[in-house]
Protein backbone atom coordinates (compact mmCIF):
# COMPACT_ATOMS: atom_id res chain seq x y z
CA UNK A 1 0.00 0.00 0.00
CA UNK A 2 1.72 3.46 -1.16
CA UNK A 3 1.72 6.17 1.60
CA UNK A 4 0.65 9.48 1.62
CA UNK A 5 4.99 10.28 1.36
CA UNK A 6 4.85 8.17 -1.19
CA UNK A 7 1.79 9.81 -3.40
CA UNK A 8 3.79 13.30 -2.71
CA UNK A 9 7.33 12.22 -4.32
CA UNK A 10 5.45 10.72 -6.77
CA UNK A 11 3.59 13.74 -8.01
CA UNK A 12 6.53 15.87 -7.41
CA UNK A 13 8.67 13.68 -9.57
CA UNK A 14 5.92 13.76 -12.51
CA UNK A 15 5.24 17.15 -11.73
CA UNK A 16 9.22 17.74 -12.28
CA UNK A 17 9.15 15.89 -15.53
CA UNK A 18 6.61 17.61 -17.27
CA UNK A 19 8.19 20.67 -16.70
CA UNK A 20 11.14 19.23 -18.47
CA UNK A 21 8.91 18.21 -21.56
CA UNK A 22 6.76 21.38 -21.44
CA UNK A 23 8.99 24.12 -19.97
CA UNK A 24 6.87 27.25 -19.49
CA UNK A 25 7.12 30.34 -20.99
CA UNK A 26 8.98 32.80 -19.50
CA UNK A 27 6.22 36.03 -19.85
CA UNK A 28 7.89 39.30 -20.29
CA UNK A 29 4.40 41.16 -19.66
CA UNK A 30 2.09 41.10 -17.33
CA UNK A 31 -1.84 40.85 -17.43
CA UNK A 32 -3.22 43.87 -15.20
CA UNK A 33 -6.47 45.57 -14.98
CA UNK A 34 -8.76 47.64 -13.22
CA UNK A 35 -12.53 48.70 -13.95
CA UNK A 36 -12.91 49.62 -17.07
CA UNK A 37 -13.79 53.59 -17.51
CA UNK A 38 -16.63 54.94 -19.76
CA UNK A 39 -14.96 55.20 -22.53
CA UNK A 40 -13.16 52.11 -22.30
CA UNK A 41 -16.49 50.69 -21.87
CA UNK A 42 -17.51 52.12 -24.73
CA UNK A 43 -14.41 51.23 -26.63
CA UNK A 44 -15.04 47.46 -26.54
CA UNK A 45 -18.76 47.79 -26.52
CA UNK A 46 -18.98 50.43 -29.92
CA UNK A 47 -15.49 49.61 -31.88
CA UNK A 48 -13.92 46.44 -30.27
CA UNK A 49 -15.55 44.08 -32.73
CA UNK A 50 -13.65 46.24 -35.68
CA UNK A 51 -10.87 46.42 -34.48
CA UNK A 52 -9.70 43.68 -32.16
CA UNK A 53 -8.66 41.02 -34.53
CA UNK A 54 -9.13 37.24 -34.19
CA UNK A 55 -5.85 35.52 -34.54
CA UNK A 56 -6.86 32.03 -33.07
CA UNK A 57 -6.17 29.84 -35.97
CA UNK A 58 -5.44 32.90 -38.39
CA UNK A 59 -2.54 34.21 -39.97
CA UNK A 60 -2.30 37.63 -41.20
CA UNK A 61 -4.19 38.73 -44.28
CA UNK A 62 -3.56 42.53 -44.98
CA UNK A 63 -6.14 42.59 -48.04
CA UNK A 64 -8.76 40.95 -45.79
CA UNK A 65 -8.27 43.20 -42.76
CA UNK A 66 -7.41 46.56 -44.42
CA UNK A 67 -8.39 46.37 -48.03
CA UNK A 68 -4.61 46.80 -49.19
CA UNK A 69 -1.39 46.15 -49.30
CA UNK A 70 1.09 48.76 -47.19
CA UNK A 71 4.03 48.76 -45.13
CA UNK A 72 3.37 47.10 -41.85
CA UNK A 73 4.14 48.52 -38.24
CA UNK A 74 3.63 46.35 -35.42
CA UNK A 75 3.65 47.79 -32.10
CA UNK A 76 4.36 45.09 -29.27
CA UNK A 77 2.87 46.33 -25.47
CA UNK A 78 1.59 50.03 -26.62
CA UNK A 79 0.29 50.57 -22.99
CA UNK A 80 -2.70 53.21 -23.33
CA UNK A 81 -1.92 53.18 -27.00
CA UNK A 82 -2.02 57.36 -27.21
CA UNK A 83 1.50 57.47 -29.05
CA UNK A 84 -0.07 54.27 -31.87
CA UNK A 85 -2.64 56.08 -32.66
CA UNK A 86 -0.71 59.63 -32.97
CA UNK A 87 1.52 57.67 -35.49
CA UNK A 88 -1.12 55.82 -37.18
CA UNK A 89 -2.73 59.65 -37.90
CA UNK A 90 0.85 61.04 -39.25
CA UNK A 91 1.27 58.13 -41.34
CA UNK A 92 -1.74 56.92 -43.61
CA UNK A 93 -0.03 55.08 -45.91
CA UNK A 94 1.14 52.62 -44.06
CA UNK A 95 -0.89 49.87 -41.50
CA UNK A 96 0.13 49.50 -37.78
CA UNK A 97 -0.70 46.58 -35.13
CA UNK A 98 -0.99 46.88 -32.24
CA UNK A 99 -0.06 44.16 -29.45
CA UNK A 100 -1.10 44.41 -26.02
CA UNK A 101 -2.49 42.36 -23.59
CA UNK A 102 -3.65 44.86 -20.78
CA UNK A 103 -7.58 44.91 -21.03
CA UNK A 104 -7.94 48.93 -20.03
CA UNK A 105 -4.98 49.70 -22.77
CA UNK A 106 -6.91 47.62 -25.35
CA UNK A 107 -10.33 49.41 -24.77
CA UNK A 108 -8.52 52.43 -24.39
CA UNK A 109 -7.08 51.82 -28.10
CA UNK A 110 -10.62 50.91 -29.44
CA UNK A 111 -12.14 54.17 -28.05
CA UNK A 112 -9.79 56.37 -29.23
CA UNK A 113 -9.32 54.42 -32.80
CA UNK A 114 -13.00 54.44 -33.18
CA UNK A 115 -13.60 58.44 -32.34
CA UNK A 116 -11.22 58.90 -34.98
CA UNK A 117 -11.94 56.22 -37.45
CA UNK A 118 -9.13 55.19 -38.25
CA UNK A 119 -8.82 52.96 -40.87
CA UNK A 120 -5.32 52.07 -40.88
CA UNK A 121 -4.88 50.39 -37.47
CA UNK A 122 -6.03 47.28 -35.63
CA UNK A 123 -5.14 45.80 -32.29
CA UNK A 124 -4.67 41.76 -30.91
CA UNK A 125 -4.95 40.81 -27.67
CA UNK A 126 -2.55 38.75 -26.66
CA UNK A 127 1.14 37.39 -26.44
CA UNK A 128 3.49 39.40 -28.30
CA UNK A 129 5.97 36.39 -29.04
CA UNK A 130 3.33 33.65 -29.65
CA UNK A 131 1.57 36.70 -32.34
CA UNK A 132 4.79 36.54 -33.97
CA UNK A 133 5.49 32.70 -34.05
CA UNK A 134 2.02 31.87 -34.95
CA UNK A 135 -0.16 34.64 -36.82
CA UNK A 136 2.62 36.64 -38.40
CA UNK A 137 4.25 35.13 -41.51
CA UNK A 138 8.19 35.65 -42.24
CA UNK A 139 9.37 38.40 -43.96
CA UNK A 140 5.62 40.14 -43.50
CA UNK A 141 6.69 43.24 -41.17
CA UNK A 142 8.37 46.44 -42.12
CA UNK A 143 8.77 48.01 -38.99
CA UNK A 144 8.52 46.17 -35.30
CA UNK A 145 8.80 48.91 -32.18
CA UNK A 146 8.96 48.49 -28.43
CA UNK A 147 8.57 51.63 -26.71
CA UNK A 148 9.46 51.77 -22.78
CA UNK A 149 9.27 48.02 -22.20
CA UNK A 150 8.92 46.98 -18.56
CA UNK A 151 12.90 47.03 -17.47
CA UNK A 152 12.93 44.21 -15.01
CA UNK A 153 15.10 46.19 -13.29
CA UNK A 154 16.32 43.56 -10.77
CA UNK A 155 19.19 41.22 -11.72
CA UNK A 156 16.82 38.13 -11.21
CA UNK A 157 14.15 39.66 -13.38
CA UNK A 158 16.72 40.52 -16.31
CA UNK A 159 15.54 36.83 -17.98
CA UNK A 160 11.90 38.65 -18.95
CA UNK A 161 13.36 41.39 -20.44
CA UNK A 162 11.77 41.21 -24.02
CA UNK A 163 14.93 42.16 -26.01
CA UNK A 164 17.08 39.10 -25.80
CA UNK A 165 19.26 37.01 -28.06
CA UNK A 166 16.93 34.42 -29.31
CA UNK A 167 13.60 37.00 -29.50
CA UNK A 168 15.98 38.98 -31.57
CA UNK A 169 16.20 36.01 -34.37
CA UNK A 170 12.44 35.83 -33.70
CA UNK A 171 11.84 39.33 -35.00
CA UNK A 172 14.43 39.08 -37.34
CA UNK A 173 12.64 35.98 -39.05
CA UNK A 174 9.75 38.05 -39.54
CA UNK A 175 11.14 41.57 -40.60
CA UNK A 176 11.56 41.84 -44.08
CA UNK A 177 14.75 42.86 -45.81
CA UNK A 178 15.22 46.42 -44.46
CA UNK A 179 13.10 46.32 -41.70
CA UNK A 180 13.67 47.96 -38.81
CA UNK A 181 13.27 46.95 -35.17
CA UNK A 182 13.25 50.47 -33.08
CA UNK A 183 13.34 50.44 -29.03
CA UNK A 184 13.00 53.57 -26.64
CA UNK A 185 13.86 52.97 -22.79
CA UNK A 186 14.59 55.56 -19.77
CA UNK A 187 15.99 52.69 -18.27
CA UNK A 188 20.07 53.27 -18.85
CA UNK A 189 21.19 49.66 -17.63
CA UNK A 190 18.35 48.13 -20.35
CA UNK A 191 19.42 50.79 -23.05
CA UNK A 192 23.01 49.25 -22.45
CA UNK A 193 21.62 45.60 -22.46
CA UNK A 194 20.17 46.18 -25.40
CA UNK A 195 22.70 48.16 -27.45
CA UNK A 196 24.82 45.25 -26.27
CA UNK A 197 22.73 42.28 -27.55
CA UNK A 198 22.05 44.06 -30.84
CA UNK A 199 25.04 45.38 -31.88
CA UNK A 200 25.90 41.44 -31.70
CA UNK A 201 22.73 40.07 -33.09
CA UNK A 202 23.44 37.87 -36.25
CA UNK A 203 21.23 39.69 -39.45
CA UNK A 204 21.01 43.19 -37.91
CA UNK A 205 22.86 46.45 -38.26
CA UNK A 206 22.66 49.43 -36.42
CA UNK A 207 21.45 52.40 -37.94
CA UNK A 208 23.46 54.74 -35.42
CA UNK A 209 26.79 52.88 -36.18
CA UNK A 210 28.13 50.22 -33.99
CA UNK A 211 28.03 51.06 -29.94
CA UNK A 212 25.71 54.24 -30.76
CA UNK A 213 22.57 54.84 -29.48
CA UNK A 214 19.65 56.79 -32.62
CA UNK A 215 18.50 60.10 -31.80
CA UNK A 216 14.85 60.05 -31.19
CA UNK A 217 13.27 59.99 -34.95
CA UNK A 218 10.24 62.18 -35.95
CA UNK A 219 7.84 59.46 -36.62
CA UNK A 220 8.37 58.41 -32.57
CA UNK A 221 6.00 61.01 -30.87
CA UNK A 222 6.88 62.55 -27.49
CA UNK A 223 5.11 60.77 -24.67
CA UNK A 224 3.91 62.94 -21.88
CA UNK A 225 5.86 60.36 -19.22
CA UNK A 226 8.62 61.21 -21.71
CA UNK A 227 8.53 64.79 -21.62
CA UNK A 228 7.69 64.37 -17.62
CA UNK A 229 10.60 62.24 -17.33
CA UNK A 230 12.95 64.86 -19.41
CA UNK A 231 11.98 67.76 -16.89
CA UNK A 232 13.32 65.62 -14.31
CA UNK A 233 16.55 64.96 -15.80
CA UNK A 234 15.84 61.55 -17.02
CA UNK A 235 17.27 59.92 -19.85
CA UNK A 236 15.61 58.09 -22.76
CA UNK A 237 17.65 56.10 -25.13
CA UNK A 238 16.45 54.75 -28.35
CA UNK A 239 18.24 51.91 -30.75
CA UNK A 240 17.12 51.38 -33.94
CA UNK A 241 18.39 48.63 -35.68
CA UNK A 242 18.16 47.23 -39.72
CA UNK A 243 17.36 43.68 -40.20
CA UNK A 244 20.62 43.23 -43.14
CA UNK A 245 19.91 39.86 -43.90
Amino acid sequence: MMTDSQDMTDLAAASSTEKKEHPRRIMTFMRRSSAFTTSQQQGIDDFGEHYLLETENKRFDALAIFGRVAPLTVEIGFGMGYSLITMAEAAPERDFIGIEIHPNGIAQICYEAGQKQLPNLRIIDGDALLMLENYFADSSIDTVQLYFADPWPKKKHHKRRFVQTHNMQLIRQKLKVGGIFHAATDWEHYAQWMLEILDTAEGFSNSAGHGNFAERPDFRPLTKFEVRGQNLGHGVWDVLFRKES
